[in-house]
């Protein structure tokens, strides 16, 4: 191997090795009882549903996977997400798709050390077929418990919060 490839093979290695960020993703691994409230206006009272979510570690510790379970707006709803750490650009990132569209999601973001959250990212819009920006928050309220907040546009333009879900351990 010459020294350029062996650089560069180094360098895939370095890419590819799980390291304290993974092992952070894999200790939120494991069952959840979810409380989810949506609402559709900023002064609207929020539609209010349960579910559950199953999150395991993938790809030898590298990715963790998500799966839902719930009702979104009365309607069967499921969900699956990904999340890690690109050890390349030093940022946190997730995917998510679900039963409501056939489109991904893909945001990116920081964790601090107590696995606060804050990613960015979009979508598109079924009905208007525009990309949606959107800003999700995630906090750790108790070794239990952790709080999901979406933020997107209402409809004066103005981010509102969309989303709460509350992650109980079962």
């Amino acid at each position: 191997m010459s020294p350029e490839e062996a650089a560069m093979m180094q360098a895939y290695m370095e890419a590819g090795t799980p390291g304290a960020p993974h092992q952070a993703l894999a200790k939120t691994a494991g069952d959840y009882d979810l409380s989810i409230r949506s609402w559709n206006a900023p002064d609207a009272p929020p539609t209010v549903e349960s579910g559950t979510a199953t999150r395991t570690m993938i790809l030898d510790g590298r990715v963790m996977a998500e799966q839902v379970k719930s009702q979104m707006h009365g309607q069967p709803f499921t969900g699956h997400g990904m999340q890690g750490y690109d050890n390349v650009t030093g940022k946190y990132w997730s995917t998510w798709n679900d039963s409501m569209s056939t489109g991904l999601m893909v945001s990116q973001g920081e964790c601090d050390k107590d696995g606060a959250c804050t990613f960015t990212g979009s979508w598109h819009d079924p009905v208007s077929k525009q990309e949606v920006a959107s800003r999700m928050t995630t906090r750790w309220t108790s070794p239990t418990v952790e709080v999901f907040e979406m933020y997107a546009p209402g409809p004066d333009g103005k981010e509102m919060k969309m989303m709460e879900i509350t992650y109980t351990r079962k």
